[in-house]
């Protein structure tokens, strides 16, 4: 059964035999998206760059295909800089050469850097756009001949709805342009592979989420205690990947809405320390503070 966090099923739909191919499933989102799966008994292409222990951010793609070979799911660890077309497409051919196809992409690495246009360096404007935006077309791309060939493909991107107002710009212009590149890329795909039958979704967290990386931000102690953990994206990724893909296609979804829709009630087993409030995530809900002073550059890899 699709059981989510605390074990409840929320639909009768599973993933067992499907094959995933998920960037940047390493750690965080795309690590709890992996093992949700691997649940299921799914196929598990773990696609990301780590290889050696960081401690300052940990996981490989081997700890994680460790992990998702224990929680059910058979893994295959590859080394993909999303940046280089021939890894790319070596990794999209290995893939199916060992499982046979392909049946859903998540495009879920990210390089983040949270700037400000005056205080961003080209190189780490260029990495978050060669990552977050071309990385993600390009897997979409050369993955089609095999989601096409798939029963019930899917496309989905971790990316926000397409809410172009300004407060979800100004304090890092050049971090947003490149997620909200990616939710205009859900756009013209769905509309575009809709009639090939191939699902392609946006999902976004309501909330901060913990992540490795969120403590190499500025105020990132303080945003681990009013975040939810990556489980909840986990959940609301496995609801979206189940569903008919002829049917259900080119929506911007919000993990929280997602799964209160599908009957969960029971949110505050996502919660990092369920007596804190909550914040609202990046490019999404009501402002947060303005800093207090100039933002520095901090990246991360998400």
């Amino acid at each position: 059964m699709n059981e989510n966090l605390s074990g409840e099923t929320l639909s009768g739909e599973t993933l067992h035999g499907k094959t995933l191919f998920i960037t940047g499933a390493t750690r965080g989102i795309g690590l709890a998206i992996a093992l949700r799966a691997a649940r299921d008994g799914a196929n598990v292409v773990i696609a990301g760059r780590s290889i050696e222990h960081n401690p300052k951010l940990p996981g490989t793609i081997f700890t994680a295909a460790a992990e998702v070979e224990q929680a059910g799911g058979v893994a295959l660890p590859l080394r993909v800089d999303l940046r280089d077309e021939p890894q790319v497409r070596a990794a999209l051919a290995e893939a199916a050469k060992r499982f046979g196809g392909i049946d859903i992409v998540v495009n879920n690495a990210a390089s983040m850097t949270l700037a400000d246009t005056h205080h961003i360096d080209m190189a780490r404007f260029d990495m978050m756009h060669q990552v977050n935006v071309r990385g993600a077309f390009m897997v979409s791309k050369f993955a089609l001949p095999l989601l096409e060939a798939s029963s019930n493909p899917h496309i989905l991107m971790i990316s926000p709805p397409l809410d172009l107002r300004e407060k979800f710009f100004a304090a890092h212009t050049p971090f947003s342009l490149s997620k909200f590149d990616m939710s205009m890329m859900a756009l013209g795909l769905a509309a575009e592979l809709r009639s090939k039958g191939v699902a392609v979704n946006a999902l976004w967290p309501r909330t901060f989420i913990s992540t490795p990386g969120i403590p190499h931000v500025p105020q990132g102690q303080d945003n681990l205690r009013i975040s939810r953990k990556p489980e909840i994206m986990a959940d609301a990724a496995h609801v979206i990947l189940t569903q008919a893909a002829k049917d259900y296609t080119g929506k911007f979804l919000i993990d929280e809405t997602l799964l209160a829709e599908h009957g969960e009630t029971a949110f505050e087993k996502y919660a990092i320390d369920d007596n804190e409030p909550l914040a609202s995530g990046f490019l999404y809900g009501p402002p947060r503070p303005a800093p207090a002073r100039s933002p520095k550059p901090v990246a991360a890899e998400v």
